[in-house]
């Protein structure tokens, strides 16, 4: 039934109602927030200037800068009352007091890679503390460690390690824009992990501002804290200011490369005989699967199938790769050919998909070429998936026509990490990490919805070949399909359905932290760890 005039009339009467509404409130929040910052914060007249409401002509690009999931940058997805960018630690504390104080929820946006946008998306009246002007890098050679802010990204970091040395590197992901502060405070694992574990198990020290507007490093918030924030999630806990790492040595030559295998060319046995040499083979190599539907062409037609796509980075040069090769995964059927020398921080632009040539300057570019919608979910598998399995596999990959796969290798200092390390439990027993992927260009509900249904699907279908009981997944993987919390009464039970998926029995541990530095919950978003009910 098609709407009245009327009807119309009075919808659009209504929205202007809610935006002209939303608007005085931000105004409102803006002044009272400006006034509690100029009290707290020093430099104090400085405080009009990193404080944009929703009528400042610069708030829109503000907030789309760090959105790197269009279903997030909608019309209809709520927006933060405010947006609060500090220049200066001081601004970071007196931001936390004034949010107590005027009471409004904060979302913390590092680099705004959030998966399901939680750093910066709440169906709740926020505002979102931006933390990318805190983002000075100091690499010390001599001790062999940095301290990073949060709002740096991991091509900065990559590059000023760069500068200083050549035999030197950072255990991270491959994504050049992704804000420190998120992905080392989540797990932050990328292809040196075999070598050298995650992000976090180089961390060496931390400042964080506390709910009470304190920072304290590693020595005042004491061990308990300082373990939570390394994987459990800086947002549950403060607001991270820095990290201190320590860097690790790379060698002055690595080898890359990219083999492609359909179907058609084996690549079933491939893919069965790669799970069970994956975690066992060198600590030095990393490998990547990426599994895409695609069409073939032929003269006889077209067909459809899987491409498998290895993608590798080994910590040595070709020729001991090779051997490497034969001895333990002659089924890829590598040649010297498919191989590519190259520095360490070539390899960074190499993973990054950069061409080959390009200036190492382009990872200080902090902007993202992707203006994709997107959803993303995790897995982990701890049996090798049989050969009809894998077939079965094939065939949905192929029947759902859009989400990909990709596969991520394990095993090497992974296995020799203890669970309860650190927050992150994903270790030994692991063979392989699974991302799903699914992207697409069409905007509205409707081919959101399409698009995520079919993630869904496929994500469904692996329950019987992928961790149980709990299923597990990766936090800076976030999903909010897995569980979310409202905050209330019920946040403890609400928290822990998604909080063992990503966290197995240390939930439980860092419940008992979040109790102790934050009682009364003022750190929460939808997935945050929640403190034990009274």
């Amino acid at each position: 039934m098609e709407m009245s005039r009327a009807s119309f009339g009075l919808l659009l009467l209504l929205l202007g109602f809610l935006i002209i509404s939303s608007s005085a409130t931000s105004d409102s929040i803006y002044e009272n927030f400006v006034q509690c910052l100029s009290k707290y914060s020093s430099p104090f007249d400085q405080a009009s200037s990193i404080v944009y409401a929703q009528t400042n002509s610069s708030f829109t690009n503000v907030l789309q800068s760090y959105i790197r999931n269009q279903r997030f940058n909608a019309f209809s997805t709520p927006k933060p009352l405010i947006i609060v960018t500090p220049s200066d630690e001081s601004q970071v504390q007196a931001a936390i007091i004034c949010s107590r104080d005027i009471g409004i929820q904060l979302r913390i946006r590092s680099g705004g890679h959030d998966y399901d946008g939680l750093s910066y998306v709440s169906d709740v009246p926020f505002f979102i503390l931006d933390m990318f002007n805190l983002r000075s890098i100091n690499v010390n050679i001599t001790d062999e460690t940095a301290w990073v802010q949060a709002g740096a990204t991991l091509g900065e970091l990559y590059y000023k390690i760069w500068e200083k040395s050549r035999v030197h590197g950072f255990p991270a992901g491959v994504c050049p824009t992704v804000g420190v502060g998120g992905h080392l405070s989540g797990g932050g694992y990328g292809n040196m992990l075999r070598r050298y574990g995650l992000s976090i198990d180089h961390i060496v020290d931390a400042q964080i501002v506390n709910v009470n507007g304190y920072i304290l490093d590693r020595k005042s918030m004491g061990e308990d804290l300082f373990w939570a924030i390394r994987g459990g999630g800086g947002a549950s806990f403060g607001v991270i200011l820095s990290y201190k790492v320590k860097l690790v040595r790379v060698p002055e030559i690595v080898t890359v490369f990219r083999v492609e295998k359909t179907l058609a060319q084996n690549a079933t046995d491939i893919v069965y005989q790669w799970q069970h040499i994956t975690e066992k083979i060198d600590n030095d190599l990393f490998m990547r699967l990426l599994l895409q539907p695609i069409t073939v062409k032929s003269d006889n037609g077209s067909a459809k199938t899987v491409r498998v796509t290895f993608i590798s980075l080994f910590l040595g040069d070709a020729t001991r790769l090779i051997s490497v090769m034969n001895k333990d995964f002659p089924e890829l059927g590598l040649k010297k050919e498919d191989c590519m020398e190259m520095s360490w921080i070539e390899s960074v632009l190499y993973w990054a998909n950069f061409d080959n040539g390009t200036s190492v300057d382009v990872l200080l570019n902090r902007t993202s070429d992707s203006v994709n919608f997107l959803k993303r979910k995790s897995d982990y598998v701890q049996k090798p998936i049989s050969r009809d399995d894998l077939e079965g596999l094939w065939k949905k990959i192929i029947e759902l026509g859009e989400p990909g796969m990709v596969f991520n290798s394990y095993g090497g200092r992974m296995s020799e990490i203890p669970a309860s390390e650190t927050p992150f439990p994903h270790r030994a027993g692991n063979i392989f990490k699974i991302q799903y992927s699914v992207s697409w260009h069409d905007e509205g509900a409707e081919a959101d919805k399409e698009y995520m249904n079919l993630i869904r699907e496929l994500y469904s279908y692996m329950a019987p070949l992928v961790s149980k009981s709990p299923r597990g997944a990766y936090l800076n993987y976030s999903d909010v399909d897995i569980g979310i919390s409202h905050n209330g009464k019920d946040s403890y039970q609400e928290g822990r359905v998604y909080g063992v998926q990503y966290f197995m029995n240390n939930f439980d541990r860092l419940v008992k932290v979040k109790t102790a530095v934050d009682p009364q919950n003022f750190f929460r978003y939808e997935q945050s760890i929640p403190p034990l009910p009274y």
